[in-house]
């Protein structure tokens, strides 16, 4: 179908975007790299009658990385997020789910802001998202707020931005060395919507699991943090049954919906599956934090590392 009629705005800052912005009201719609709003608009899902497109102003772009806290700039692309060295060692999940989203074209134009924000619950980064307990800076004309990734989506395609607003950057803690981490998805074909996918993080301290992170993609309305899964691990060794308790938790808050990715059985179960892959893979990749000593590497230790290199 063809969209309907809109007015195209190309702003040169920040703050003119936000002036734009608040001028249309709620017939405004910020375009970064189009891939979700366009097609919304070509169903006439979306109606906007004011299109202002922020790709090319620069101070909405970036990583920076801080002693303590990473923020990346709304409008970088997955692309630029993949080829950041500093980022890939800070934060390596971040390049191992972008790598995932959709295609190498679709990835040079994609924003980091545009995957986060629309409440699309198919997209990769929301559930990543949470799983890094990240904020969102939401700023309009009138100020700036802080909404954390896990009370920002509210249902599919509702969020808590309001009318006026545009997601500017992301900030997320910076992760500890050593942490280990895993992205699995599930998906039909190159391009295509995860049919069920997880998002991981593990420290490990002392041969039991110090802290964790859990976060489910595309099994309901809105990402899902899997707090019970979180809490059927955190103080164990990781042991098999351990894993078991967290997969039955995780797939107890998946709603999906039957369609042609499979039914909703089959897509619940692929949810405990790919948290499972997640566990064991974040597991391995884990090192001890707390004293700064490697995980033992012989095979002879209880807990996780024993039962995976055995």
């Amino acid at each position: 179908m063809i969209p309907g009629d809109f007015s195209y705005h190309r702003p040169d800052s920040k703050a003119q975007a936000l002036d734009m912005l608040r001028r249309a009201g709620p017939d405004g719609r910020i375009l970064a790299g189009g891939h979700s709003l366009i097609p919304m608009m070509k169903l006439r899902m979306a109606a906007p009658a004011q299109l202002i497109d922020i790709s090319r102003i620069g101070e909405l772009k970036g990583v920076a990385i801080g002693g303590r806290e990473v923020e990346i700039g709304a409008a970088t692309t997955q692309h630029e997020l993949i080829e950041n060295e500093q980022l890939a060692a800070a934060c390596p999940i971040i390049r191992e789910t972008a790598l995932q989203i959709a295609d190498p074209q679709i990835r040079y134009l994609g924003t980091i802001g545009g995957n986060v924000g629309n409440g699309d619950p198919g997209n990769d980064m929301p559930g990543l998202m949470q799983c890094l307990d990240a904020d969102y800076l939401l700023e309009s004309a009138k100020g700036q707020r802080s909404v954390k990734a896990r009370a920002y989506y509210q249902g599919a395609y509702v969020t808590a931005i309001a009318d006026g607003e545009m997601i500017t950057k992301i900030r997320f803690a910076l992760p500890p060395k050593g942490q280990g981490y895993a992205y699995k998805k599930l998906k039909r074909k190159i391009g295509d919507y995860a049919t069920a996918a997880a998002a991981v993080t593990l420290e490990m301290a002392g041969g039991v699991v110090r802290r964790a992170s859990i976060a489910l993609t595309n099994v309901g309305d809105t990402p899902l943090y899997a707090a019970d899964a979180v809490d059927r691990i955190t103080s164990t060794a990781l042991l098999p049954p351990d894993i078991d308790a967290a997969v039955a938790a995780a797939e107890a808050i998946t709603r999906p919906a039957s369609d042609g990715r499979g039914s909703a059985e089959y897509r619940r179960r692929m949810a405990g599956v790919m948290v499972r892959r997640a566990l064991i893979e974040a597991a391995g990749r884990a090192t001890e934090t707390a004293d700064g000593k490697d995980a033992p590497k012989d095979g002879k230790t209880g807990g996780i590392f024993g039962w995976l290199k055995g």
